[in-house]
């Protein structure tokens, strides 16, 4: 499907036809006010609840606060406000994308949509941290460099001591594990901690602000990239940027893949900006004023990217791809841009390393993670299904073993579909954007472990470089799928199964009156063809 977009072409503007989308007229306006508030209440709702439902601090602030620790005190009401407040979120999210769908004949604007993003994550800033508690985990292997240990042969546990403020945050399961991050996420970490110190609340919310910088990155590069590739920049932003994983995960959740996954699509930007564009049968003009300087720069930010978490140096590929394509396609030409960006990689991930005083010690601890057995890792899964139909023939518990094979065989997978993506780049078969969004799909769903975010890797990219509209209808539904799936908890609740049940019923019923009361200002579905709605670009 995405392979066929160069090859399909539209006239002009990334549109069906040729046309231009125009303006929302004013029966359209008010829509776009109504699902903006319906998001922005949503939001409301996900931060009160994240009160009683989020990953709070062992010692909890809030706990004490008149009103306020209420929430803490009654869970099943909590979470009942977070789960509406996520579902108000992702309805919200799918009335934006019926006004932002490439083809309409009036859509929203870039200007409109950032300011939607704005009001959607205002409120989000000042939640708890929810659906996951690794932000616990930065502040505490982050306090290790702080006092001049190193991160990566020693876990929190044995650095700080088990009674230490943010040794307490971390849990159980990581706290003696060393850091997977790379050097340049510790080093920013350090300096919050220094600013910070102990202080946990403090600690937070200055990662959420490294957060934030990402996702602003993300923000800026996407449309231009878009524009590149032929893509509806507003399609992009509604996809790669108000996506409720990314604001569920990257806002709320306040995971550094927004810090690297920012880094990758800026230095991704920063590099095109002097490439000419060209055909497979050329011409190829000269090197242009300041073209080799855009590369290195933007080889050496994504390489920034690469220093926070590992996967951002594939795009190193995907860019080189491009450079060599510009230069004609050869084999030659390959290894040369190769040897070029291998020595920008190499000088700026060294000056990371040893700059930070941590060294090369996170090459040894990437795969950190694997320590976990999760059935959301298909190959986890299918290492663990394999051991227990062992079981069942009676012919012992191989379990472990199952899994060590099962995903040795993804371990060999996933990258050699990313080389296929690569070489089908280089043949002009497949725009390398949306080839870099497919490859770190790849490498990392058939990884030793899989999370939920792990999936914007993959979507941010393709939002960007994919624009056919069969694509962004299967990425809508996985994604709101996801988001819904996934609940934004802290806690086990003590046991006390109920909680849940009760407060989903709650929710849904809440949201249920909450869509009755503005369903005549809900956007009605336009029919678009669904062949490709991107130009064919280099």
């Amino acid at each position: 499907m995405v392979a066929g977009d160069t090859t399909r072409a539209v006239r002009a503007g990334g549109q069906p036809g040729g046309v231009e989308s125009g303006p929302l007229d004013e029966r359209e306006r008010r829509q776009l006010d109504v699902v903006r508030r319906f998001g922005t209440v949503g939001s409301l709702l996900l931060t009160i609840g994240s009160l009683g439902a989020g990953a709070a601090p062992v010692f909890n602030p809030v706990f004490r606060l008149p009103v306020l620790g209420l929430f803490s005190r009654m869970t099943t009401v909590a979470l009942a406000f977070a789960f509406t407040g996520v579902f108000m979120i992702v309805l919200a999210w799918l009335a934006l994308g019926r006004l932002s769908r490439p083809g309409r004949a009036r859509a929203v604007s870039v200007p409109q949509m950032a300011r939607t993003l704005v009001m959607w994550i205002a409120p989000l800033v000042f939640t708890v941290p929810s659906f996951s508690r690794d932000v616990y985990s930065y502040l505490a292997q982050s306090e290790i460099v702080a006092m001049g240990q190193d991160p990566y042969t020693v876990g929190p546990a044995q650095a700080l001591g088990v009674n230490h403020p943010l040794t307490q945050g971390v849990p159980t399961m990581w706290r003696e594990t060393p850091s997977p991050y790379g050097p340049l996420f510790l080093t920013l970490g350090k300096a919050v901690n220094w600013l910070t110190g102990d202080h946990v609340v403090l600690g937070v919310a200055a990662h959420r602000a490294l957060a934030l910088l990402g996702l602003a990155m993300v923000i800026w590069a996407l449309p231009r990239l878009a524009r590149r590739f032929g893509v509806s920049p507003v399609s992009a932003l509604w996809l790669g940027a108000a996506n409720p994983l990314v604001l569920f995960h990257l806002v709320v959740g306040v995971h550094n893949e927004a810090l690297a996954i920012g880094l990758m699509l800026v230095g991704f930007e920063l590099a095109l900006r002097r490439m000419p564009k060209v055909t497979p049968d050329g011409p190829f003009p000269p090197w242009q004023r300041g073209e080799l300087l855009w590369y290195a720069v933007g080889a050496a930010v994504i390489t920034l990217g690469a220093a926070v978490k590992i996967p951002a140096a594939l795009a190193l590929g995907f860019l080189g791809v491009m450079i060599a394509r510009r230069m004609g396609g050869t084999w030659k030409n390959v290894l040369a841009v190769a040897g070029g960006l291998g020595v920008v990689f190499a000088v700026v991930l060294t000056a990371t390393s040893l700059g930070s005083g941590l060294g090369y010690g996170w090459v040894a601890t990437l795969n950190t993670a694997a320590t976990i057995k999760s059935w959301m890792a298909p190959m986890t899964a299918l290492g663990f299904g394999a051991g227990w139909l062992g079981i069942v023939l009676g012919l012992g518990n191989h379990i472990d073993a199952a899994i060590t094979a099962s995903r040795t065989v993804g371990a060999v997978i996933g990258p050699l579909i990313a080389a296929k993506l690569l070489l089908d780049s280089l043949r002009w078969k497949l725009r390398p954007l949306t080839g870099l969004g497919v490859g770190l799909g790849a490498v990392l769903v058939f990884g030793a472990t899989v999370q939920p975010w792990y999936l914007l890797w993959a979507a941010v990219p393709l939002a960007a470089g994919a624009g056919n509209t069969r694509f962004r209808t299967a990425a809508m539904v996985v994604s709101a799928g996801l988001a819904v799936a996934l609940g934004p908890t802290g806690a086990t609740f003590d046991g006390r199964v109920f909680v849940l049940p009760y407060a989903y019923i709650g929710a849904i019923t809440v949201t249920l009156v909450a869509v009755t009361l503005v369903r005549k200002h809900i956007p009605r579905a336009e029919w678009t063809p669904a062949g490709a709605v991107t130009a064919p670009t280099s």
